[in-house]
Order: structure tokens, then sequence, then C-alpha cells
């Protein structure tokens, strides 16, 4: 992914430079049934909670593509607090409301399948994005990036701000959350390479996605182990809060957070001295493309199949695979360099 270095190169689409490509699966006639709506396309995007900041990125992306399309609603809604049983409420209050589709960032790869399969047979397009449902519960997954890159790339910059060597921790969102998992499983296996085998992860705590307990954590982390040198959060709750209880505990310059998080709540972190690197994809791209999407699989466009594209406006194709999921581009890398000029983006 190649960085923007001129002001002319601040759109939201050059920003990142995102391409996106995609796998849409589902077995048998799952979501058939109903036709293609004849009035405004009512979206309904559930996000893990209210009141995140990457999710309300996802839903500037979302409007987007509404205006974009012309007719297209979008209903943006979310549990307070990031559950699974708070998600399933929600779903099953927008079924009774006959949305003709539901994108959705689970809070619980399982737990909401049932509730997804009652949509579907109702006629409702589900498609996941970020955090995404077990396949059985839904027609696509748009992941922001891949696993492996993803994975990767946090353990670099860790790697990166401690000079390669010293002890790590990982502060997680739920034990549950589908993408979290996937990340450290990578990284865990990505310790064995050469070039990470000076480095020792200690453990891994979960926040919830919460900021108070995250931050809890956090300080849990560093009064536990005090030849920490760096915690990697993969999550945009984890990583403020992370980086607030390294200043508070006066350890910048001793213990570095990395991970992925926003600019804008990242900027103030990355000049406090606490925050080296940070990486993140543009969430507002992912709502945008996953609008799309969703709008595609409720108009039957004929080419929504395995093998086929579905067209995402200024993101190009997504292209179709039988696997039924699709991703992103590698995490772009934000420092002292470029946090500023996208804070004021997202």
């Amino acid at each position: 992914m190649n960085a923007p270095h001129t002001p002319k190169r601040r759109t939201l689409v050059a920003a990142l430079a995102l391409l996106v490509t995609g796998m849409v699966g589902g077995c048998g006639d799952k979501g058939s049934a109903g036709a293609p709506p004849e009035g405004k396309v009512r979206i309904a995007m559930v996000v893990k909670s209210l009141g995140n900041g990457f999710f309300d990125a996802a839903h500037t992306g979302a409007k987007e593509a509404a205006g974009q399309l012309k007719d297209v609603e979008i209903i943006y809604t979310g549990p307070t607090t990031p559950s699974a049983e708070g998600q399933i409420e929600i779903v099953n209050s927008l079924i009774s409301q006959k949305v003709n589709a539901i994108v959705i960032s689970a809070n619980d790869p399982n737990a909401l399948v049932p509730i997804a399969k009652k949509a579907m047979a109702r006629g409702i397009k589900v498609l996941s994005f970020d955090s995404g449902l077990a396949q059985e519960g839904r027609l696509m997954q748009l992941n922001p990036s891949n696993a492996e890159l993803i994975g990767i790339k946090q353990l670099q910059m860790a790697s990166d701000a401690i000079g390669g060597a010293g002890e790590v921790a990982i502060l997680s969102a739920s034990a549950q959350a589908t993408n979290q998992n996937i990340w450290i499983d990578v990284m865990k296996g990505a310790l064995a390479r050469p070039e990470f085998a000076k480095l020792k992860l200690v453990t891994t705590v979960y926040g919830d996605d919460q900021s108070d307990k995250s931050y809890r954590e956090a300080l849990g982390l560093l009064r536990s182990y005090p030849n920490l040198k760096a915690i990697i959060a993969p999550t945009t709750v984890g990583i403020n809060a992370a980086s607030k209880a390294v200043v508070d505990e006066k350890l910048v310059g001793k213990v570095y957070v990395t991970g992925l998080g926003l600019p804008s709540e990242m900027a103030g972190h990355v000049k406090s001295g606490a925050v080296k690197q940070f990486a993140i994809w543009n969430p507002i791209d992912l709502g945008y493309a996953v609008t799309y999407a969703a709008y595609d699989f409720v108009k039957g466009a004929p080419d929504a199949r395995p093998g086929g594209k579905i067209a995402a406006g200024r993101m190009g194709s997504i292209a179709i695979d039988a696997k039924g999921e699709a991703a992103m581009a590698e995490p772009f890398t934000y420092d002292a360099k470029n946090v500023d000029q996208f804070s004021k983006i997202f």
C-alpha cells in the first residue's frame, strides 16, 4: 500500500489506496425468499457497540454509499455495550421491521447464527463485515484485510518499536471476537520466525472493547510484568486505553503501545511518545463497500454469485469466491509524519 505524500491525494479513496477484493459464498437458497423491493432499500448496519469511533466512521461510509445509490436508507444500530445478546435482540427487532438487508460486525461468530438464519428465512439478506459471522449465518463476509497481513503487521510494528527483542503482551477485545482471535493466532505462529525469535509473548488479556476494563487490564500488564516492552492491542478501544495507561504510569520510553487504532484518537498518543506506530484500514471504505455489496444482494444482481463480482462504487469490483469472504488491503501505517493529516479524516 502506497502512502500519500501531497495534500492533493487526501481524498478518502486515495488516502489509503485500498483495493477491495472479495468473495461471496453461501449454500442452497440461503436468503432467497422475497422479491427485490420497489421502494427504498433499507439496509441495517448492526455494529458491535454504539459510541465506537471505528463504527461511526463505517457509518459515514455507509451513508456515502446510500447517497450515491439514491434509493437506500441506512439504519445504524448496535448495543450500548458489546455483547452477542444485545445484537440478537436488535436483529430480532429488525426482522420485525422487515428491513431488506442486515450488515453486522459480530460480537460472537456462532451465537448470532440462529437469529441470522431466521432473518434470511424471511428474505433478509445478511452480510457480515469486520468481525464475521460463521459461514452458515451470512451470505458474505467482508474482511478489512487478510488475517496474515494484519497479524504480521502488528508484530512487526512492536518489534520495530523495541529494537527486535523483549517481552510483549496482547490486549484484545473479547475472548470470543472472531477477527481478534485469528490475528492473535497469526502473531503467535509468527513468533517462530527468525525475525521475531527474540520477542517473548508473556500473556494475552481481554478488555471486552470497553474503555474502563481495557485500561484496567493494561495497568495490570504494566504492573505484573516489570520487564514488559510492548503492548499490542488489535482493537481501537484497547490501543487507546493502553496508551493512556503507559502515560499515567510514567512509562513512556520504556513501554511502547501498538496495534490497530483510529488516527483521530491516536494522534495525541503518538505525540506523547507512548506510540511510535499503529495501523488501521479505512473504516469509511469498509462501511461504504459492504453497503454496496448488500445492495447488490437485495437487488439480485446477476453477478452476485460464486465466480462473479459485485460493483462497489469508487472501491471498484469485489470478486466473488466460493469461500464467502472478501479481503481488503494490508493495514496502513500511521506515525508522527502522517497522523495529523489522517486524524482530520477519521
